[in-house]
């Protein structure tokens, strides 16, 4: 017989919340806001290549952060995971005004976006920004 032992560590309470911004087009970009300790400092998470906020990556590195008391927004582009629009390859300039999108709703909201992390194309559109 096999037996597995797994230890959980001890995460403090998180707060999780669904976060829908328009982008330039009206198309509804929808992302997770990863709350964590007191401050108005933030992380933006942009996936890669026909992924989404959820692969596993960008998840991972959400609860990374969280863990270490850092908030977090992982979003979707337009036409990926759970945001309106079509999917259309190599679409750079879009997917910059996305994250345009996403920047100005947080600064608008009195949040200090300390760093943008990107993963794949990702890192690609943060550079463009």
């Amino acid at each position: 017989m096999i037996y597995f032992s797994f230890v959980v560590p001890a995460v403090e309470h998180h707060h999780h919340q669904r976060i829908i911004i328009p982008n330039k087009c009206g198309e509804k970009l929808v992302g997770i806001l990863h709350q964590s300790g007191t401050t108005t400092d933030l992380v933006i998470l942009c996936h890669g290549f026909q992924c989404s906020k959820d692969t596993n990556l960008i998840l991972n590195l959400a609860v990374a952060l969280e863990n270490a008391q850092i908030s977090s927004f992982r979003f979707d582009f337009s036409g990926n995971g759970e945001s309106e629009g079509l999917f259309q390859f190599g679409n750079f300039s879009t997917e910059v005004d996305d994250l345009h999108a996403v920047i100005q709703h947080f600064r608008e909201s009195n949040r200090v976006i300390r760093a943008i992390v990107g993963h794949s194309k990702g890192i690609l559109i943060c550079l463009l920004i």
